[in-house]
């Protein structure tokens, strides 16, 4: 299960943003994932919830924002999300795709961070 390490790496990243501010606390890591990234989303949030047990990151949440599988279509000149990553084809005309647009990302997009207690109680 490798989205064990991959949560780890996400830890380590707000633990390294926590100490560059002084010791501040995370309250939450936002990412996007991408059907393509090869990260299953429902084992990143249980191998986070796993690696976060007994650290200074114990109360941090992971919020999982799901990116959908966007193409460029050649034949059609527009953008289109595909229905399925096992249909990636145009929607409309069913041409294969020029350039996948979106899908592939794996991101850590947003940290919530506390400066103060009275700031994160108020959270």
């Amino acid at each position: 299960m490798h989205e064990l390490s991959i949560a780890l790496c996400i830890l380590d990243a707000a633990a390294e943003q926590s100490q560059l501010r002084g010791g501040v606390r995370i309250g939450a890591v936002h990412v996007k994932v991408g059907p393509l990234s090869g990260v299953i989303k429902e084992a990143l949030g249980p191998a986070f919830e796993l690696a976060r047990e007994g650290t200074d990151l114990a109360d941090c949440r992971l919020v999982i924002e799901e990116v959908p599988v966007v193409i460029r279509c050649a034949a059609c000149q527009a953008d289109r999300a595909v229905p399925s990553v096992q249909e990636m084809c145009c929607p409309v005309c069913g041409n294969p795709p020029a350039e996948i647009l979106s899908g592939r990302e794996m991101d850590i997009t947003a940290m919530e961070i506390y400066e103060d207690e009275h700031a994160a109680s108020a959270g």
